[in-house]
């Protein structure tokens, strides 16, 4: 059994379910898997991968494990009593084959279906990594865990590089991101703040960190006014949910243009922050900054997170250049969890409906778009001012 927790998930999956109670319970959305990796077939996982969703739908939270979750400051009690009864269902979830290749879609309330993707993906990667790597011994893996440690030891201040664990839907196995993350705690405690993984968070002592997903600028699509305005919107809702808690803005739903239109005086006085998922983090760190100092922000008040494939050398290039003029961290993933001298998978769950709609993510990185439907790609890319190719 890959998943034993409902808490071996992200911390934001949580964090957007509380406002999925709290603002939108009725909502429907649809999710599906795509795996960017070419030329490999994951067919052969699909009947493990059923009993696998079978064993997480058995699942529920614990005392202790709800007592962790309400020790988290943002999350209301009512929230905790609804996780009481939650569980997933697996009517929720469709395993088959299109084009020939896996497919995962994930269909039915948002409420009730928004656990389902981190677990699920970790589940693929680990399947994937059992069929393609059954007799990996991890001793590549260790040494390339220990070269990490002293790549961070070797900078110049290490104690103000900060990073947290963001690889558990890529890692190569629980086992070994339980290995990873809790190495990093032991020989480098000033720089891992934290993980993404409630799980590892709870049994370590660590703060799980994360706060909004794509899914939930795109959701707005449907849920939200007019399609212009469905950003803005996303990030009011976001606001009034948690009244300054959480305060990091995912930036490139749409694009970094998009984002900094819609991201105006209040937002940059509201947030405590932005995160970089794609794009060129240079540029995009740059274009902060000047948008913090041109709506009247100090950018030293101010955090930019970077999470997009980074590895240890990147994050390091990254903070050299911003450290000394605004806040710093960095999600690592799949460098973290995956970098055992094997090839891991690009895989993702996105969401591409809700409430009968389609919804899309754009992106700073082409390769990145998610959309099902040409015909309404192209009018958020036109209400966004988005060209395709820019």
């Amino acid at each position: 059994m890959i998943i034993e927790s409902l808490l071996d998930t992200d911390i934001y999956k949580f964090s957007m379910m509380h406002v999925v109670l709290h603002q939108f319970p009725g909502a429907e959305v649809e999710y599906r898997f795509k795996c960017r990796t070419p030329d490999v077939d994951l067919k052969p996982l699909a009947r493990e991968l059923e009993r696998e969703i079978e064993q997480l739908c058995s699942l529920s939270l614990d005392p202790e494990e709800l007592n962790f979750l309400a020790s988290q400051r943002y999350f209301k009690s009512d929230f905790i009593e609804f996780l009481r009864l939650f569980h997933l269902q697996s009517r929720f979830v469709e395993i088959g084959e299109q084009d020939d290749q896996l497919s995962i879609t994930i269909r039915g309330p948002w409420l009730h279906t928004i656990l389902f993707e981190v677990p699920l993906l970790a589940m693929v990667s680990e399947l994937y990594t059992r069929m393609r790597y059954p007799s990996e011994d991890l001793a590549e893996a260790r040494r390339r865990l220990a070269q990490k440690v002293e790549q961070v030891r070797a900078l110049d201040r290490p104690d103000a590089f900060v990073f947290a664990d963001f690889g558990t839907r890529r890692r190569f196995s629980r086992a070994w991101q339980d290995e990873v993350v809790t190495t990093l705690a032991r020989e480098i405690p000033e720089s891992l703040r934290g993980t993404s993984n409630v799980r590892l968070a709870r049994a370590l002592g660590l703060v799980p960190i994360g706060t909004m997903a794509h899914e939930f600028i795109q959701a707005a699509q449907a849920l939200g006014p007019r399609l212009a305005e469905t950003q803005r919107f996303a990030f009011e809702i976001w606001a009034r949910e948690y009244r300054g808690d959480l305060g990091i803005a995912l930036s490139d739903t749409y694009s970094l243009k998009a984002f900094l239109r819609d991201f105006d005086m209040y937002f940059c006085k509201l947030f405590d922050g932005a995160r970089q998922d794609s794009g060129d983090p240079i540029v995009w760190g740059e274009a902060m900054i000047a948008h913090y100092r041109n709506n009247r922000v100090d950018p030293r008040t101010r955090r930019l997170v970077f999470s997009d494939s980074l590895t240890i050398p990147r994050a390091a290039e990254i903070w050299y250049r911003f450290r000394d003029r605004i806040q710093v961290s960095f999600g690592i993933g799949t460098h973290l969890t995956h970098d055992t001298g094997t090839e891991p998978l690009n895989i993702v769950i996105k969401m591409t409906r809700c409430n009968g709609q389609p919804v899309v993510k754009l992106s700073d990185s082409p390769g990145k778009v998610v959309s099902t439907d040409p015909a309404y790609l192209a009018w958020v890319r036109q209400a966004f001012d988005v060209p395709e190719g820019s």
